[in-house]
């Protein structure tokens, strides 16, 4: 089995999981490979020995698996890298909340041991596309979790007209808004009042983000839909967001989301049940009660 390691290389404590990773794989007799910005991160700046494994360039990733270091930010920027090619990712959490990267330090050997042994499932999760007038952005245009568009500056709310298939929905007023995956429901969405959908659902959630009337709610849509949007602003332009990644764009362009033609396989081994992962996370079910 053919294993690649991404991890980010701004966070040096808690890179310091990498080397047990790096061990454990050793150990099972994996052949491993390792991202190479991240590989240079961890021999330069950890000393960490992978002169046993080979390092890649994004673009030439070739492996079975992929292992993300990090938080749900990293997984997310890993599943960027993997783009289409259908490597399973695994995430590793050293983050904070965790709801891609579900492995925790404390669980790293037992992961690593039932991936070894074929023991896990893999979750196909759908991806967004994006399109600005007709045209692919340039880069990667796609998302996991969600799209946002943004206002671009802090005084005054942006219009955002949406059609779904070609129909009017809403022009929504508001300081954004957030078309999100199921995958992408426990994220930004979440914290704009949006609803956790579960993850393998062929669904689409579209929020606003602190809308200027109280009757506006989320809409959930199917993800065969396409989403059009175009956004009027004081400023004459707007943020969108893919991902966490941002770019400004005027508002005379029209912005076209649709369901990316393939999906992102998330490794499941602790919690293959993603309402174990919900409680755990959310703290769902928890006996607060004082003592008495």
């Amino acid at each position: 089995m053919r294993i690649a390691l991404f991890g980010n290389v701004y966070q040096v404590k808690k890179n310091l999981y990498v080397r047990q990773v790096v061990d454990k794989l050793r150990q099972l007799g994996a052949e491993v490979c390792v991202e190479q910005t991240f590989g240079r991160f961890l021999r330069e700046n950890l000393d960490i020995d992978i002169s046993f494994a080979g390092m890649f360039p994004v673009k030439a990733l070739d492996a079975d698996l992929a292992i993300s270091i990090g938080g749900d930010g990293t997984f997310l920027t890993t599943a960027a890298q993997v783009g289409c090619r259908q490597v399973p990712i695994l995430g590793i959490n050293t983050g904070r909340l965790g709801f891609l990267a579900d492995v925790s330090p404390d669980d790293i050997d037992e992961a690593l041991e039932a991936v070894w042994r074929g023991d896990y499932t893999v979750e196909p999760r759908t991806v967004l596309q994006v399109e600005k007038s007709g045209e692919p952005l340039a880069g990667y245009p796609f998302a996991l979790n969600e799209v946002a568009l943004l206002k671009h500056d802090l005084s005054s709310l942006i219009q955002i007209e949406t059609c779904i298939d070609g129909a009017p929905l809403n022009v929504f007023m508001a300081d954004g808004l957030i078309v999100s995956t199921p995958t992408g429901s426990t994220g930004y969405s979440l914290s704009v009042g949006g609803p956790v959908m579960q993850p393998t659902t062929a669904t689409l959630c579209i929020s606003p983000v602190a809308s200027h009337s109280l009757n506006t709610r989320p809409v959930i849509v199917s993800d065969e839909v396409e989403i059009t949007m175009r956004v009027r602003s004081r400023s004459h332009n707007f943020l969108i967001s893919i991902d966490g990644r941002c770019e400004s764009f005027p508002d005379d362009v029209t912005l076209t989301l649709r369901r990316a033609p393939y999906r992102v396989g998330v490794m499941k081994v602790k919690h293959p049940n993603f309402f174990d992962t919900l409680r755990e996370k959310m703290m769902w079910g928890e006996d607060r009660r004082y003592n008495q």
